[in-house]
């Protein structure tokens, strides 16, 4: 049977943030991201989502379990490492709706919930008067000596969508890469789409 995909509202939404914390460490381990996770950071990050009326979480759910989840707000809401990103692009920032994080459990891949996840975000930024999508993705290099073989490239999925790469704006962001000892600091490209 198929996940069941639904925006998480009050205290459904409050209820899943423990397993959407322990989902993003999972998920994010992997490559390209690496993420040598912490519950207690995890938490902190997610908490503004419970607060944010504009905020949007959208949960796959196996029964009661959260196995997949993806995440939205205004730009403006989210870290300010993110919105520097424009700085000098002439896009101003506070009328960019965030398609921040998409995390989905391996065996639940290919069932097309990276599309719902989608939809139903890019809906939510439109009804709260939104004209423009964006996204950021961590860029690792080709020759990176983490990266899998057979590592599968998600920016087709994303031109499918109508995103494409934002010349410049790049967001700087550190985190703890799985067998280092201290943060270091990462490029995510930010993508984009008209609503």
């Amino acid at each position: 049977m198929a996940p069941d995909v639904r925006p998480l509202t009050g205290g459904d939404l409050r209820a899943a943030l423990p397993q959407l914390a322990d989902l993003r460490i999972a998920v994010f381990r992997d490559w390209p991201y690496l993420y040598d996770g912490d519950a207690e950071y995890e938490q902190a990050y997610l908490a503004p989502y419970a607060d944010n009326p504009a905020a949007c979480v959208i949960g796959a759910f196996d029964g009661s379990r959260l196995v997949g989840a993806a995440t939205a707000l205004p730009l403006a809401d989210h870290a300010d490492d993110f919105s520097a990103a424009f700085a000098g692009s002439g896009t101003d920032p506070a009328g960019l709706w965030y398609c921040a994080e998409s995390v989905l459990q391996p065996d639940y891949r290919g069932q097309g919930i990276g599309h719902r996840f989608f939809d139903l975000r890019e809906a939510q930024g439109r009804a709260l008067g939104f004209n423009v999508a964006c996204f950021c993705a961590v860029t690792r290099p080709r020759d990176h000596p983490a990266r899998p073989r057979h590592a599968r490239s998600l920016h087709p999925f994303w031109r499918a969508r109508g995103y494409a790469p934002v010349a410049g704006a790049v967001a700087q962001f550190s985190w703890r890469d799985i067998g280092d000892t201290e943060e270091t600091t990462k490029p995510l490209q930010f993508w984009m789409r008209d609503l």
